[in-house]
């Protein structure tokens, strides 16, 4: 599988949070984001030194396969049990499979490993990824799209228009760099999702499928 060059996470974030405007106030950032830079490295030791058991999702799993993502923090899945030897992190929410933190600064996106499809991309889609010099367990392309669609029914009941726009462009982009099989997917949701649900996401993948055929004629057509 052919991945992007190697990923420097914490200048990725770094330059995530300098350039979102909503973390300026009167032209002054609200943290200093350059200490990023050293504290994501940190926090991938303290889950070696604590034997963690966790998978890097998200964005920053994206972009070991595609370029243009952008994220402000990391996102894992881990179990409940797990968080729990991590103290330094300060919870500021948690829901039923989700929960956010904060560690010295950096935001901790948690997916918990009590919700079956998390724990079945933990077990069977993780592969290991050179990341800042050392070996970091990542979602394989087919786990970060079972996540991204497992996650685009809510976001469409919630009316969350900016992140389906964000999840599907991720799908699309999967899909375009990778050509991967999707009826073994649809296979695998159909034991997470409803019927319905399971509706919409094929007709949201035919017309990502549609998209990615018309951008392939025309640059067949501009080749020609």
């Amino acid at each position: 599988m052919s991945v992007q060059n190697p990923v420097h996470i914490g200048q990725v974030i770094r330059n995530a949070v300098v350039f979102d405007f909503k973390n300026w106030t009167g032209g002054l950032a609200l943290a200093n984001p350059d200490t990023l830079l050293q504290t994501v490295p940190r926090f991938f030791v303290l889950l070696d030194e604590r034997a963690i058991d966790y998978v890097l999702v998200g964005g920053v799993a994206l972009l070991r396969y595609v370029e243009g993502r952008n994220t402000q923090g990391i996102s894992l899945i881990m179990a409940l049990s797990a968080l729990k030897k991590l103290p330094k992190i300060k919870i500021q929410s948690q829901e039923e499979d989700f929960a956010r933190g904060d560690f010295e600064g950096l935001q901790i996106d948690i997916l918990l490993a009590r919700n079956p499809l998390f724990d079945r991309v933990r077990a069977e889609h993780v592969t290991k990824q050179e990341l800042m010099e050392r070996e970091i367990p990542t979602a394989t392309v087919e786990g970060l799209l079972l996540l991204k669609l497992y996650a685009l029914p809510p976001l469409y009941r919630q009316g969350n228009f900016a992140k389906v726009g964000l999840y599907e462009n991720d799908v699309a982009t999967l899909m375009h760099a990778f050509n991967p099989a999707m009826t073994p997917l649809f296979e695998t949701l159909k034991s997470y999702v409803s019927e319905g649900e399971m509706v919409e996401l094929r007709k949201i993948v035919q017309e990502i499928e549609q998209r990615l055929e018309r951008f392939q004629k025309s640059a067949r057509e501009k080749a020609s």
